[in-house]
């Protein structure tokens, strides 16, 4: 594939009804930074070199109502129970605590308050030949 056609991560887009209220949550419990302060009708989150675009969408259906279709995103991490332990002292909403899968990740499962649902996961085995 040539290197025009390549893909690359820009960031996860998702329709929210409050967009003050998940601004504070993806600042305060998730650790991210603000990148359009004065931005009306979206906002840009970073943190490292995760993006996650909210739009102000108040009639959209609500994440909590399409159960597993609310999935937005799985993100892979060093280590796992640090990140859980720091969003739990931020006062995340965590679903699901961190437990080993047979797929051979450790994953624990975090929402918004509107029921986005974000999985987070690290490698059991180590990696070879990076």
């Amino acid at each position: 594939m040539s290197q025009a056609n390549q893909l690359r991560p820009f960031s996860f887009v998702l329709a929210v009804p409050d967009l003050e209220r998940n601004t504070a949550y993806f600042r305060d419990a998730l650790g991210f930074k603000a990148q359009w302060p004065e931005g009306t009708g979206w906002q840009l989150l970073s943190r490292g070199d995760v993006r996650i675009m909210i739009g102000h969408c108040p009639d959209a259906v609500p994440p909590s109502a399409t159960g597993d279709h609310s999935y937005f995103g799985y993100l892979h991490v060093d280590d796992v129970d640090a990140l859980h332990e720091e969003f739990v002292r931020r006062g995340a909403l965590i679903k699901q605590a961190p437990a080993d899968k047979p797929h051979g990740m450790r994953e624990f499962l975090v929402t918004t308050p509107d029921g986005h649902r974000l999985m987070i996961g690290q490698d059991l085995a180590p990696r070879t030949g990076s």
